[in-house]
């Protein structure tokens, strides 16, 4: 019998087992392969959101562009090397410079209905900011999955550009 003040000798365990950690990296690695699928759609999602945000402002700018200046200005969009390209130029003049959106955002050519014109898509202003020729609709699509849109629309000729998602983007 062991007297109350008399040392055992235990081991102390310091950290985890083998098995333990095994265990913890299954669970982490379960919870990822759950997470994953709902985290890349959800990024896919912001990046769209994000294109079809700069469209708007780039049709919005060369709008103001066109009451500034007085002249006719136009947003161009292309497609190159895979990504879809725009510029905001004046309308006799060609682009100086382009700006790319998300390298995962395609046009859904179904449902985009501007004018095109040398290769490029296109709106106009006139010198009073209202649309000059044809109204029309730039629809977005993830590269991804394509269940999702969104698409600005110049959808008067006072010139009103608004934003769209969805069912509503389509014809």
């Amino acid at each position: 019998m062991l007297e109350p003040n008399s040392r055992v000798l235990h081991r102390r365990a310091d950290g985890f087992t083998l098995v333990e950690g095994l265990v913890a990296v299954a669970i982490v690695g379960i919870l990822t392969a759950i997470a994953a699928p709902g985290w890349l759609a959800f990024v896919n999602r912001q990046r769209l959101i994000a294109s079809n945000e700069s469209v708007y402002l780039a049709l919005r700018d060369a709008q103001s562009r066109a009451t500034a200046h007085k002249d006719v200005w136009q947003v161009s969009f292309r497609e190159n090397e895979g990504r879809i390209e725009f510029s905001v130029h004046p309308a006799d003049g060609d682009p100086a410079y382009w700006d790319s959106l998300s390298p995962r955002v395609q046009l859904d050519e179904d449902n985009t209905t501007l004018r095109e014109s040398r290769g490029w898509r296109r709106v106009r202003f006139d010198e009073r900011g209202r649309t000059h020729g044809q109204l029309g609709r730039v629809t977005l699509v993830s590269g991804d999955n394509d269940r999702h849109k969104r698409c600005t629309i110049v959808s008067t000729l006072l010139g009103v550009v608004r934003k769209a998602r969805d069912e509503h983007c389509d014809r």
